[in-house]
């Protein structure tokens, strides 16, 4: 299985941002333009960018979808979104508009069987996201926790024909203090799916020992604050993502 790395962007209030375990008031601003930021991932070789609307999720609409839709159609590179996708219309704006693939997140919670739903009529172009604290998975920019567990909620999926899981552990989000391998080997182990991690990664070991997971289904990784910290460059990324 081939393991992709995913440079992240992170929108809020139309600026690139990271946050410190999904703390809203926890945000450290990396630039004022999300599509800039875009830019010079692509630049750098990146071929797939990870992108969350953070207003959206808090709010549960689209908010930041400008700067998306102009990253899909300008820079040739793949974009999958996440935050504040709440319907078919949601989807349907960002699939119409360039965007490669669409992540469910706190509504494969809230409404399973319309995610599902979704799931089995867009295929391959609908990730589930499992942002889990504690194993259990949190919704809406991560402010409520649900009494679902990431690994069962995957298995329903996975059998509902979803592909793409995102995993992420909050506890290790933004703190630079290593992915959760176990946990998201665990996943990927349990559906049979393609697993992509995320949150904790802050070195280029931490990507390798992710990387030695694809035969377990750990299909790529999700960096955020490492790069934007210097601790790697993108293309020392994509190198060790290949390694």
């Amino acid at each position: 299985m081939n393991f992709t790395i995913y440079p992240a962007i992170d929108m809020r209030g139309g600026k690139c941002v990271r946050l410190l375990q999904g703390d809203y008031d926890k945000e450290t601003v990396y630039g004022d333009s999300p599509f800039e930021m875009a830019k010079k991932f692509a630049d750098e070789g990146a071929e797939w960018i990870h992108m969350v609307d953070l207003d959206g999720a808090r709010d549960g609409k689209r908010v930041n979808d400008k700067s998306v839709i102009q990253a899909a159609q300008e820079l040739g590179v793949n974009i999958q979104i996440g935050g504040g996708i709440r319907s078919e219309a949601d989807i349907n704006h960002y699939l119409e508009n360039g965007v490669t693939r669409v992540i469910i997140g706190s509504i494969a919670v809230s409404n399973p069987e319309f995610a599902e739903e979704m799931v089995r009529k867009y295929g391959a172009k609908i990730a589930i996201g499992l942002d889990a604290k504690d194993g259990f998975v949190a919704t809406h920019g991560w402010l409520n926790t649900s009494e679902v567990s990431a690994v069962e909620l995957g298995k329903r999926f996975a059998y509902a024909g979803a592909e793409t899981f995102i995993f992420t552990d909050i506890a290790t989000d933004g703190t630079l203090a290593g992915p959760n391998v176990e946990a998201t080997r665990k996943l990927a182990q349990e559906t049979g799916k393609s697993v992509i991690a995320s949150g904790g990664v802050s070195s280029l070991d931490d990507l390798a020992a992710l990387r030695q997971l694809s035969e377990d289904g750990v299909s790529g990784a999700i960096v955020g604050k490492a790069i934007y910290e210097g601790r790697f460059s993108v293309k020392s990324a994509l190198e060790a993502g290949n390694a």
